[in-house]
């Protein structure tokens, strides 16, 4: 009789189980909603791009180039002050999603004049202190306005949800 309870028991616990494991594979999961930034919102409306793009704990930041807030080209010929203005454009964005630049991902560096991004790469070292992302540098024929020597895109991931 003991023997038998056991059985019993032992086989309500696994219809139990199973239950549990089919209920939970069967939930459909919570739709995720992009989430849109404008740093210059007029600017982004004219060239028609969004600056970031936000989708759960990934973000996508279009590339940031040199220029002022109604997106005039600024340090014209001056390739490591327009890279220290493209990091801080992508500072303003990591920061509106409570993020920094240790949450970088991927970082993907356009440049019209790759020597002398070569020359000033060193700069990036100020930018990420603990390790650096994956990406790319790649040298390009033109940017989208003449003035600008470099564009920096990058990717985001954080492991806690966002904002």
């Amino acid at each position: 009789m003991k023997q038998l309870i056991n059985t019993i028991l032992k086989a309500g616990t696994f219809l139990f189980l199973l239950l549990v494991i089919f209920t939970m594979g069967c939930q459909q999961p919570q739709e995720v909603k992009p989430e849109y930034f404008y740093l210059r919102p007029e600017v982004e409306k004219t060239y028609g791009y969004t600056h970031a793009v936000k989708i759960g704990n990934d973000i996508k930041i279009s590339g940031a180039v040199s220029m002022d807030d109604v997106g005039n080209p600024t340090a014209v010929g001056d390739l490591l002050q327009q890279m220290k203005n493209c990091y801080s454009d992508l500072d303003k964005v990591l920061k509106h999603y409570g993020c920094t630049f240790d949450d970088v991902v991927v970082e993907n560096v356009f440049t019209t004049n790759m020597p002398e991004f070569l020359n000033q790469a060193a700069y990036r070292n100020t930018i990420y202190t603990k390790q650096f992302p994956t990406g790319s540098w790649l040298g390009v024929k033109e940017l989208a306005l003449p003035e600008f020597m470099i564009e920096i895109e990058l990717e985001v991931h954080k492991a806690i949800q966002l904002n």
